[in-house]
């Protein structure tokens, strides 16, 4: 079992230094979920949120998270991103539910990974998604969410296993 790295020899919290790290092409993806009734589905896909286009909004504060990470989260470094994407898949569920399926995916070449940033993405859009549908049903839930991959830097590739989920 790996240590915890963000404590000093007092056990207070630090940053870790990361100057003596190797720069490498780096990779996370995560994903998130917002489940609604039928008419918020409705809401979103037939464009008549007074609010505008949800997913479009969404995604551009997905972006806009990722690009912020290290100012919501005390411990992250702030890095250059390389690229965020994120996409989405409706679900049908059982007794009209539906589920918005998140994810995002970040990379970077650096000292650092980004999978705090793609949490941070994948979570900003969920939190859009319901800010921008509340008036229609304060019941949405959101979430799991959870890092599904990441690749790159010294601890290597971590690839989610499906039972995981369950």
């Amino acid at each position: 079992m790996a240590s915890f790295t963000h404590f000093n020899e007092h056990g207070r919290a630090k940053m870790v230094d990361i100057s003596d790290k190797k720069e490498s092409a780096r990779k996370a993806i995560a994903r998130s979920s917002v489940i609604m009734n039928k008419n918020v589905y409705e809401n979103i896909t037939l464009q008549k949120n007074k609010k505008g286009d949800v997913l479009a909004v969404s995604q551009i504060a997905g972006v806009m998270g990722a690009k912020q990470t290290s100012t919501l989260i005390p411990m992250c470094h702030p890095i250059p991103i390389s690229g965020v994407d994120l996409s989405f898949e409706w679900l049908s569920l059982e007794n009209e539910q539906y589920e918005l399926v998140i994810v995002a995916e970040v990379k970077t070449v650096g000292s650092t990974g980004v999978e705090m940033e793609a949490l941070t993405a994948a979570s900003v859009t969920a939190l859009t998604v319901y800010d921008m549908c509340k008036a229609v049903d304060k019941g949405i839930t959101i979430g799991p969410t959870y890092l599904l991959e990441k690749s790159g830097g010294k601890t290597g590739d971590f690839k989610r296993d499906n039972k995981d989920t369950e």
